[in-house]
C-alpha cells in the first residue's frame, strides 16, 4: 500500500530507465468513488468467476526471459552510483529482463484497471502485481490468481515469518507471497503544526480544519475510526461501524478533511498543502524530510501486508516464481528493507541487516518489537453483503 513520492517505470538489462509520475493528483476522491461503486457487484457476479486451471496460457519463461511487474510507488531500491539495486542484481543473476512499473496507487483504482480482463479470462498484460491482503483474498476467491509451484519458491515457505503464515484466505500461501508489511498511523509536518497524537485529534482539532487528508483505503481509514470509537476493527458490530462512520461524516461536513487520497499524500504533506494526515509507515522515512513525523496514534494502528500475486494468463509464471524466491533470500530482503523501511516478512533478514546497515537492526518500523506489535490491529474478514454495505458507506463519504 501501501508508497512514496514518485512512481517509476524502468526496463532493466541494458536499456535506459524511464521515470514518470503515476499518481493522479487532485482526482483521487472521484476516482475512488467510481471504483468503489463499480467493485461492489462484480466480485459476486457468477460470470466473473474463473478457474485458474482453465484460464491460463503457455508459460514461455524458459525461452522468453521477461517479467512484467506492477507495484506500489516507493517499494523498490534504486541504482545510485556504486550502489546496485536488488532489481538490477536480479536481472544480472537470472538474465530476466524486468519491466517494473509503479502503477498501483490504490487497491480499487488498480482493480478498475484489470477487472475487465481478469473477469473475462483475458490477459492483464502483467506477470506479477502486489495488492493488499483484502484485495488479494478477493481475487484469489474468484479464481483470478495462479497457484505458485512450491518447488520453485522454496525460500518463501522456509523463510516467511511466522506471523504471516496460516492466514485464513490463503492458509498455505498457495497463491500469495507477502512483499512488505506496513503500519497505518498518522503523520504531521512539525514545521507547520504542533504534534498530532491521535486519530480523534486529526478529525476534530480546529487548527487542522481543511488541512488534513485521509486514505482511500477503507480498511485503513475505518480501522482507525473504529479504534477512535473504542471498537475492535477485527471484531465490530454494525452499531459500532455506524458510530465510526458518523464521526467520519461529521469531519467531512465540517470541512476538516481536505481530501481522500491514495499514495500521493506525502508530497502535499512536505509542501504544506496539508499539515497532518493518515499515513503509511514507510512513506515518511522515504521522504527523507526532517519535518515529517510518523506517529502511532494513541488509539492504536492498523497492520497489513501487500502480496505478490501471479494473475491468470501470465506468460512468464516461472520467471515470477524466480523473482519471489529471490526476494525471500534474507540478504536480498534486508537490502530492500533498508531502502523502503517497511516491516520485512523474511526470516533471517534481521541478522543479515547487521552487514547491510547495522543502524537498522533494531528499527521497529522494519523489525517490530513486542511492544510495538501490541499496538497493531487487523481489519476483520467481511462477508459479501458487508463488503457492499461498508464500501458503499465509505465511498459516499470519501467520494463526496
Amino acid at each position: 500500500m501501501p508508497r512514496s513520492r514518485k512512481g517509476r517505470e524502468r526496463r532493466v538489462a541494458g536499456n535506459p530507465r524511464i521515470s514518470r509520475r503515476t499518481v493522479l493528483r487532485g482526482s483521487a476522491g472521484v476516482a475512488f468513488g467510481a471504483a468503489s461503486l463499480g467493485v461492489l457487484p462484480l466480485f459476486s457476479t457468477p460470470d466473473r468467476q474463473q478457474d485458474p486451471k482453465e484460464c491460463r496460457s503457455e508459460d514461455r519463461s524458459a525461452d522468453d526471459k521477461r517479467l512484467l511487474v506492477s507495484n506500489w510507488p516507493g517499494y523498490m531500491d534504486e541504482d545510485d552510483g556504486d550502489y546496485v539495486s536488488t532489481l538490477t542484481e536480479f536481472s544480472r543473476r537470472t538474465g530476466i529482463d524486468v519491466r517494473y512499473t509503479a502503477d498501483v496507487n490504490d487497491n480499487l483504482e488498480f482493480f478498475a484497471k484489470v477487472v475487465n480482463q481478469l473477469g473475462s479470462c483475458q490477459s492483464s498484460e502483467r506477470d506479477l502485481f502486489m495488492l493488499t491482503d483484502w484485495m488479494a483474498a478477493r481475487m484469489i476467491q474468484v479464481g483470478w490468481i495462479q497457484p505458485l509451484d512450491p518447488a520453485k519458491v522454496p525460500n518463501l515457505h522456509a523463510n516467511l515469518i511466522d506471523s504471516l503464515t496460516g492466514v485464513g484466505w490463503d492458509p498455505d500461501r498457495t497463491y500469495s507471497a507477502p512483499w512488505q508489511t506496513g503500519l497505518t498511523g498518522i503523520a504531521y509536518n512539525k514545521a507547520k503544526v504542533k504534534e498530532v497524537r491521535s486519530f480523534s485529534e486529526l478529525l476534530s482539532r480546529p487548527d487542522l480544519r481543511g488541512r488534513i487528508s485521509l486514505l482511500t483505503e477503507m480498511r485503513d481509514t475505518m480501522g482507525l475510526a473504529l479504534l477512535a470509537e473504542g471498537a475492535d476493527p477485527a471484531d465490530f458490530t454494525d452499531a459500532e461501524w455506524e458510530r465510526a462512520m458518523e464521526r467520519l461524516r461529521k469531519a467531512r461536513r465540517d470541512g476538516q478533511v481536505r481530501a481522500f487520497t491514495g499514495n500521493e499524500y506525502i508530497q502535499d504533506l512536505a509542501a504544506g498543502n496539508i499539515v497532518a494526515c493518515e499515513a503509511w509507515s514507510g512513506d515518511v522515512a522515504a521522504a527523507e524530510d526532517e519535518n515529517l513525523v510518523f506517529v502511532t496514534p494513541e488509539e492504536g494502528q492498523m497492520i497489513w501486508s501487500d502480496n505478490m500475486l501471479v494473475p491468470n494468463l501470465s506468460p512468464h509464471k516461472a520467471n515470477a516464481e524466480t523473482w519471489i524466491n529471490y526476494y525471500y533470500e534474507p540478504e536480498v530482503a534486508a537490502k530492500l528493507a533498508a531502502y523502503v523501511w517497511y516491516i520485512c516478512p523474511v526470516k533471517g533478514a534481521r541478522e543479515a541487516m547487521e552487514k547491510v546497515d547495522p543502524s537498522l537492526v533494531d528499527n521497529p518500523l522494519i523489525f517490530p518489537t513486542e511492544e510495538s506489535a501490541a499496538t497493531t490491529h487487523s481489519f476483520m474478514a467481511l462477508e459479501e453483503f458487508q463488503i457492499r454495505a461498508y464500501e458503499g458507506d465509505f465511498a459516499d463519504v470519501a467520494g463526496g
